[in-house]
C-alpha cells in the first residue's frame, strides 16, 4: 500500500477542503491518503461516508486532526 500526505494546516477556508478533494480525486485503489488539518472537517466526513470512502480520525498531541482515507473495497 502506498500513500500520500495532504497537510492543510494553517490554511483559510475553503483551501483545506479544496486540497482534500484534489487528493481524493488522485487517490488510487491501493493508496491511503493522510489528511492533516487544524480542526475536524465534519462536512468532509459526510462526503466521505456518502461517496463510500473508509476513514479513521485521530487527534494528534499538537491538537491537529489526522484523517486516514482509503477507497472502500467492494
Amino acid at each position: 500500500m502506498s500513500g500520500r500526505v495532504v497537510d492543510a494546516r494553517g490554511l483559510e477556508p475553503p483551501e483545506p477542503f479544496e486540497r482534500a478533494m484534489e487528493g481524493l480525486m488522485a487517490l488510487g485503489k491501493d493508496e491511503e491518503m493522510l489528511l492533516i488539518l487544524d480542526r475536524m472537517p465534519h462536512p468532509l466526513l459526510r462526503i466521505l461516508d456518502r461517496d463510500g470512502y473508509r476513514h479513521a480520525e485521530a487527534f494528534r498531541d499538537d491538537g491537529a486532526v489526522e484523517i486516514r482515507i482509503r477507497i472502500r473495497q467492494r
